[in-house]
C-alpha cells in the first residue's frame, strides 16, 4: 500500500510518501480501506518530536488519526461490523496511522459513517467532535437554559461545539473573527464576539461554562466571566491547579479517549443536520503541503486528505 511515513523527526520534508506494509488485522480489529483521512495539529506535533516523551514512535511510522473508508476485514472477535460496512474512526496514536491506503484499527474505535455526508467530511469529524462531546456533554452536562462561552468557535472543534450546545439548549456566546463571526453564526451562536476588536472577560459576564480550546492569555481572561461555582473546561492547556479555587470556580482538563460509541451518536446528529466544516482537501501524496499549510495558521477549515477512491477498484 501507499502511506505517508516519516523516518525521523523533523520538518515536513521528513513525510515520504512510499510503499508500506498492509497493517495485521488482529481479532479485535477491523481493516479499513481509507478513503480520506484529515489532519490534526497534533499530526505535526507528532511528525516534529513535539510530543516524543508523551507518544513514543518506533520508526517509521504512519501519521494520522483521524479516518473513513470501508471495511475490508474483519478480526475474529469483532462483532456489529462486515466486510464492504462504510465507516469512520479515531484510532488511538499507538498504533498506525491514517495516512494509508489501509489502517488496522480496533473496532471499539470506529463507527458506521453518518450516511448523509461523504468521506471527506465524515474524516473531518472524529477528533474535534468527540473533543466536544467530551467537554460539553459528559463533562460540563449542558443542559437547557445554561449560558456557554465557545473560544475558537470557529475551529474545527469549536464549529461543533457551537452546534451540541445549541442542540442541548444552551445560550452560547461565541469567540471569532473576520469570515468566522458569520460561520459562526449561521451555526447557531445567540452572541458572537470579535476577539480582535473586542475583549470578551467585557461583554461576556455570568457564565455557566466557558470551553477553553486556547489557553495562555485568553485562559487566564476567562476566569472573569464565570459565575460563581461554574465550569471552565480547557481542551489545549491543563488550568493551574489552584487558579479556579481562587475565582471562585471550577475547572476541568479533557483529554479525549477514541471512543466509537461517541462516534455513533455524533454519526446520528450528522444526519440529523449537524454541520461538519471542511477547509482544504488535498491528494494523499500532498499531505506535506498541507501540514505546511496547517503550520503557518493559514490554514481555514479542517484539512482533508483523499486516500483512495470511494469504491474499490
Amino acid at each position: 500500500m501507499k502511506a505517508i511515513r516519516i523516518h525521523a523527526y523533523g520538518g515536513p520534508e521528513q513525510m515520504q510518501f512510499e510503499d508500506a506494509p498492509v497493517p495485521e488485522c488482529r481479532a479485535g480489529d477491523v481493516l479499513v480501506r481509507v478513503v480520506a483521512a484529515s489532519i490534526n495539529p497534533i499530526d505535526w506535533k507528532l511528525r516534529s518530536g513535539a510530543m516524543a516523551k508523551g507518544i513514543p514512535k518506533s520508526f517509521p511510522f504512519v501519521l494520522g488519526q483521524d479516518g473513513a473508508g470501508v471495511v475490508e476485514a474483519v478480526g475474529s472477535d469483532v462483532q456489529g461490523f462486515a466486510i464492504g460496512d462504510e465507516v469512520f474512526f479515531y484510532a488511538e496514536f499507538a498504533r498506525g496511522g491514517s495516512y494509508a491506503q489501509f489502517v488496522a484499527v480496533d473496532a471499539a474505535q470506529v463507527a458506521k459513517k453518518p450516511r448523509t455526508v461523504t468521506f471527506a467530511t465524515a474524516a473531518a469529524l472524529p477528533t474535534p467532535g468527540q473533543a466536544a462531546w467530551t467537554a460539553l456533554i459528559e463533562t460540563a452536562r449542558l443542559e437547557r437554559g445554561m449560558r456557554v462561552l465557545i473560544h475558537g468557535a470557529a475551529g474545527a472543534l469549536g464549529t461543533i461545539a457551537v452546534q451540541l450546545a445549541k442542540q442541548q439548549g444552551a445560550h452560547v456566546v461565541a469567540t471569532a473573527s473576520g469570515e468566522g463571526m458569520a460561520l459562526v453564526a449561521s451555526l447557531g451562536a445567540d452572541e458572537v464576539i470579535d476577539y480582535r476588536q473586542q475583549r470578551f472577560e467585557s461583554v461576556a459576564r455570568g457564565l455557566d461554562v466557558v470551553l477553553d480550546t486556547i489557553g495562555g492569555a485568553t485562559q487566564e481572561a476567562s476566569w472573569s466571566t464565570l459565575r460563581p461555582g461554574g465550569l471552565l473546561v480547557a481542551t489545549a492547556i491543563p488550568p493551574a491547579p489552584d487558579r479556579a479555587a481562587a475565582a471562585g470556580v471550577r475547572a476541568a482538563f479533557v483529554f479525549t479517549p477514541p471512543r466509537g460509541a461517541v462516534l455513533a451518536q455524533l454519526a446520528e446528529r450528522v444526519d440529523r443536520g449537524l454541520r461538519v466544516i471542511v477547509g482544504r482537501e488535498f491528494a494523499l501524496s500532498d499531505a506535506a503541503a498541507a501540514h505546511r499549510l496547517g503550520e503557518s495558521g493559514r490554514a481555514h477549515g479542517k484539512m482533508v486528505l483523499h486516500v483512495t477512491a470511494p469504491a474499490a477498484n
